[in-house]
């Protein structure tokens, strides 16, 4: 902790209710700092004590009922939040991937090693390598590849990590991953793909289902989501007023819209299972569910086989 004079005065570095507590969290409705006692987990930051009545004041008697729900079937460690673990350890993970693919002689054989390129799935192209499904999320292009999705990881992380646990935080960001990888191979059966955008805009999908399951206001999150998908499509069709060739600049852009697409509409099943099988009976259900979902993806892989090659 900071022990300057200027630090100490500055009030917005301490809990509003607490300050002899540092904390550098806000509130997402009044932007007040908050430490960890006083911070409730929302589908999109957190919420301070005052923020949270005044939002319960204000619920309708659906949306009361719908939290109280949620709350009363989650396990008591994800109601109460804490440190979201599982978002540092990827973090920490995919972080020490892109550290040893920046190794002279070694960077190179590690990133061919764990891309995903959909003809690796096709026996008549040699052994089949399926860890590329999901090691693909362990790789980027660049430094600005890596970090603009590891910080989008730790913004989505951080709030949706404490509401699902770590464990169904895990899956969803690896059946997300899947997802990414099947929808790949399904509509860019010969790309070359890396990077954790699927599993990002996974997070992104559940986030919006679960947000919307619980009564929160998603049009937030429904902005990004579209922003950050429409995005590689505005870039190319600018430059296709260059070029003449959409195709051709939509590829230039390089950016995969289908793992982007796979990883979304993926993260807004889990979403949908996690929102619907929430009381602890239904857990067994739950489990059922993601093991079909898993099942089905990895069942669309052999598609490409059969129609591409």
């Amino acid at each position: 902790m900071s022990t300057t004079e200027e630090f100490r005065r500055n009030s917005d570095n301490f809990c509003y209710r607490h300050p002899d507590r540092q904390s550098f969290v806000l509130c997402q409705r009044c932007l007040r700092t908050v430490c960890p006692e006083c911070r409730t987990p929302a589908a999109v930051g957190v919420i301070c004590p005052e923020c949270m009545a005044r939002q319960q004041a204000a619920e309708t008697p659906a949306q009361k009922k719908a939290q109280r729900r949620w709350v009363r079937s989650a396990p008591a460690a994800v109601v109460a939040g804490g440190r979201p673990t599982a978002t540092l350890t990827i973090i920490a993970i995919t972080g020490l991937a892109y550290v040893i693919g920046l190794i002279p002689g070694v960077g190179g054989i590690v990133g061919n090693a764990l891309a995903f390129y959909p003809p690796y799935l096709v026996p008549q192209f040699g052994p089949i390598e399926p860890w590329r499904v999901l090691t693909t999320a362990l790789v980027h292009s660049g430094f600005f590849h890596v970090g603009l999705n590891m910080l989008a990881l730790w913004f989505i992380g951080r709030n949706l990590e404490p509401l699902l646990g770590r464990g169904r935080f895990v899956v969803l960001y690896l059946l997300g991953t899947l997802g990414g990888s099947v929808a790949v191979a399904l509509l860019a059966p010969t790309t070359v793909v890396v990077g954790a955008s699927g599993a990002i805009f996974a997070l992104f999908g559940a986030l919006l289902v679960i947000g919307r399951h619980i009564g929160a206001d998603i049009r937030v999150i429904g902005v990004l989501i579209g922003i950050n998908f429409v995005w590689p499509f505005i870039v190319a069709l600018i430059d296709s007023l260059r070029t003449g060739d959409y195709a051709a600049a939509l590829a230039n852009v390089g950016v995969s819209w289908q793992a982007h697409l796979g990883g979304l509409v993926v993260g807004a099943l889990v979403g949908l299972i996690y929102a619907r099988t929430r009381l602890r009976r239904q857990r067994s259900m739950q489990i059922g569910l993601l093991v079909v979902l898993a099942v089905g993806l990895c069942a669309l892989l052999a598609i490409p086989a059969v129609v591409y090659f």
